[in-house]
């Protein structure tokens, strides 16, 4: 990589067999000893050095310097040396939890079909799943994919578990909208004045099918017929899910932002972002709108035709350009990284933010991570559970030997609500 990350941590620690203690952190009381905790929280400290790490019962019971824990009598003691631990990582944007010998993410009935539901297709343990678990992802959201601008709805899942009762966090996990690109080539063919309007006349209907079970759950409106089509404008309205937005380029992505955020005033999130979308980086931030990206990480720039205004210091025509970067140097704070699986494998999804960094991306405050974990948990709504090293929230950690976003680094070790679901010298896996 162009610069070393978090440390120059570059050793493989010894590993550990799966006989020996923490297989199982939700049977009895685990500690982990660590020469390194990335807590990563949204605010405050980020790392914490010489740290012990509490679980009991599937989550995190408490998290500090050796010196300041007290390990409880009858705890299980995991001492991973000079190793790390961090969250797990959580990608927004996953098409590989269903079967891999079948696709139905693109049923392109009409071009928007928001009673589409993702979760029907998941297939529980599949090896793509299953290698994400391995390079420290414990948790997607598994998404239809983009070929009508309304796919229908995502699931938020939980990556380590071969049942689906154990593996759902969410349900809707999202509303997935793709604008531009793919939906154009729905049947004869459309273009994006179409596409637009036709867009925002499903958001209307929806929304107005939700007002209506508002009024009537209030007193002030009779009871509508339940109509399944419909049903996920009611957790968009109440803002317990978002618009996944599959959005690239400027006008698209400044689209996302005037007509889901501004004029139906819900809950989305920019998912790619790719080519110029940058440019609206300013405004997206403004507005609320987090960015996720993905899996192009640069762009290249052969026109100065449009809005030079928006183009930043040093920019020339021509020029190869970090997207994150870009985002972040136009003011943009919530930023995350995604793979798209399987355009990039799911055990590629660190390898998004090490890309980020090649191209520009500052990490002052580790913020390389936190696009890994922290912040897809906060674009998603889960982070009172997921996404940081914090008390209360589910013990899905990985045990790695440096920088969980560097290419070198091994995953030694992935739990999943205190359970182990991978061990490279149990599962025969590196990364």
């Amino acid at each position: 990589m162009g610069r070393l990350l978090l440390s120059t941590l570059a050793f493989v620690a010894p590993v550990l067999g799966a006989n020996e203690p923490g297989v199982r952190g939700d049977e009895r009381g685990l500690a982990i000893l660590t020469a390194k905790a990335l807590t990563v929280p949204f605010e405050g400290v980020q790392a914490i050095d010489n740290a012990v790490i509490l679980v009991r019962d599937g989550k995190i019971e408490a998290v500090g310097p050796r010196a300041d824990i007290v390990i409880p009598e009858g705890y299980e003691v995991l001492d991973v040396g000079r190793r790390w631990v961090a969250p797990g990582m959580i990608d927004l944007h996953c098409h590989v939890a269903g079967s891999p010998r079948a696709n139905d993410l693109n049923d392109m009935v009409y071009l928007t079909n928001p009673g589409l539901r993702a979760y029907t297709g998941v297939a529980p343990g599949n090896e793509n799943l299953e290698m994400g678990t391995a390079a420290g992802v414990t948790s997607v959201l598994y998404i239809p994919g983009s070929g009508t601008n309304v796919g229908g709805s995502g699931v938020l899942l939980k990556t380590g578990f071969d049942r689906y009762e154990r593996m759902e966090i969410r349900n809707p996990g999202s509303l997935k909208l793709a604008q531009s690109g793919n939906p154009e080539g729905w049947t004869i063919g459309i273009g994006r004045s179409f596409m637009n309007w036709n867009t925002a006349n499903t958001f209307r209907r929806g929304l107005a099918y939700a007002q209506g079970w508002e009024n009537y759950e209030k007193g002030v409106g009779p009871k509508p017929q339940k109509d399944p089509q419909w049903e996920v404008f009611r957790d968009l309205k109440a803002k317990r899910t978002q618009v996944s937005t599959h959005t690239q380029i400027y006008q698209v992505v400044l689209r996302t932002i005037t007509l889901v955020s501004e004029e139906f005033g819900l809950d989305a999130y920019i998912d790619h972002g790719s080519f110029d979308g940058w440019r609206a980086a300013g405004i997206a931030w403004e507005a609320g709108v987090p960015a996720i990206l993905g899996p192009r990480q640069v762009s290249a720039f052969m026109w100065l035709e449009y809005r030079p205004d928006m183009w930043i210091e040093n920019d020339t025509d021509g020029a190869i350009l970090g997207m994150a970067a870009q985002y972040q140097k136009l003011g943009h704070r919530q930023i995350g990284f995604n793979t798209d699986s399987p355009v990039i494998p799911q055990e590629s999804l660190p390898l998004q933010a090490a890309m980020a960094v090649r191209y520009g991306f500052n990490t002052e405050n580790a913020q390389h991570v936190r696009g890994l974990t922290i912040i897809p948990a906060l674009t998603a709504g889960i982070a009172h559970r997921v996404g940081s090293l914090e008390a209360g929230k589910d013990a899905d950690l990985i045990i790695v030997d440096g920088d969980p976003a560097d290419p070198r680094t091994t995953v030694s070790i992935t739990f999943v609500e205190g359970e182990r679901v991978y061990d490279n010298t149990r599962d025969a896996r590196r990364w």
